[in-house]
């Protein structure tokens, strides 16, 4: 009941963590149907390729071993000699399509999942070899739809086998007039067009079978919105709690700002509801710097303590603004605003003296 409680409760897509996660482990959608095809198809084509020259080898060899049949010795010597070169020559003509296809076998998984290394998938588990849990699985609901599966292309070959094959039920008697290669030929004839038959007759399960597959991933790794919450705290971090260090960041970077409000030689403010802090030593810098910067409450602050450490505080609304705007704080002033702040600071410094 809690397991069906908990199914019901997983209504969201996976997120890509998941997916990413699920991967890692070897948890991908993977319908066998495609392997099969694969394979099936890749060994109609060498059939189609290199049956004829393999079938035109055996008749020659077959032919010569007929008509030897009554003039060579049969010792053990001559039999393993003729098995031997017999041997040989089939693997002369399919050693290389034989590697072929073994590596093909590969190419229906690459073509689902692409390039996927998942140690965990054959790290030892005990929990597999559990009678519990093996029954479980052979009962489960992938099991029932394998076996029906398997039910379904049993009737699809044997229909397809059927249907190709009847053509041929009256005519079997004329082949014993024939040559051997013409035997091997119709044989191959035949074999082809029952693969060709398979093949056609397979292409729609194997899509039937590769949306389900996929389907059926996406429903395993549902997740309910506690867990896709739980996931995003633990990847992104808690909002409150990234909401309260941005606010004690903020909170620092206020105090090391207010910190330099003493060393400004001049307050430019709105009056009331901006203030920036600017300092400037001629020998030392190209440009007066912006020390301390802020509005409404920052700005009644910065002037308060401009007061207390005897600062200049110039009245000047449209520059206070354009300043608060356009600069930040530990940076120069732009260009644009030299002018007007230089006659500011200029008349400052001769008040304090400062220049001569």
């Amino acid at each position: 009941m809690s397991d069906e409680e908990d199914d019901s409760s997983k209504t969201e897509d996976p997120s890509q963590k998941k997916l990413e996660d699920a991967r890692r482990r070897g948890q991908v959608p993977m319908s066998r149907e495609v392997n099969n095809f694969v394979m099936l198809l890749a060994g109609t084509i060498m059939i189609m390729a290199f049956a004829g020259p393999l079938m035109e080898k055996l008749t020659i060899n077959l032919r010569s071993y007929i008509e030897m049949a009554g003039q060579a010795s049969t010792g053990p010597g001559m039999i393993s000699s003729l098995l031997g070169d017999s041997f040989w020559m089939v693997m002369g003509a399919i050693g290389i399509p034989l590697v072929a296809f073994m590596f093909i076998a590969f190419i229906g998984g690459f073509i689902q999942v692409g390039p996927l290394l998942a140690p965990e998938v054959i790290k030892p588990d005990i929990s597999k070899i559990s009678i519990k849990k093996g029954f479980q699985r052979l009962f489960s609901k992938r099991s029932l739809m394998e076996f029906f599966k398997g039910l379904l292309k049993f009737g699809i070959v044997g229909a397809v086998g059927t249907v190709l094959l009847m053509p041929y039920y009256g005519s079997v008697e004329h082949t014993v007039g024939l040559e051997m290669y013409d035997i091997m030929h119709e044989t191959e004839d035949l074999i082809i067009r029952l693969m060709m038959g398979v093949l056609m007759a397979l292409v729609v399960l194997t899509v039937i079978d590769v949306v389900y597959q996929r389907q059926d991933h996406m429903k395993k790794l549902r997740m309910s919105k506690q867990e896709l919450k739980d996931e995003y705290r633990q990847t992104e971090g808690d909002p409150m709690v990234k909401a309260k260090l941005r606010q004690l960041r903020a909170e620092k970077a206020r105090q090391r700002m207010m910190a330099n409000v003493p060393k400004a030689d001049v307050v430019i403010t709105n009056p009331t509801h901006f203030a920036v802090a600017l300092q400037y030593d001629p020998e030392k810098m190209e440009a007066p710097l912006c020390v301390a910067k802020g509005m409404d409450q920052v700005a009644l602050r910065i002037r308060e303590l401009a007061k207390e450490h005897k600062i200049t505080i110039h009245e000047n609304p449209p520059l206070a603004r354009s300043l608060y705007d356009t600069v930040e704080v530990d940076e120069v002033i732009p260009a644009e605003h030299y002018k007007a702040v230089a006659e500011i600071i200029s008349f400052v410094f001769r008040q304090k003296g400062k220049l001569k």
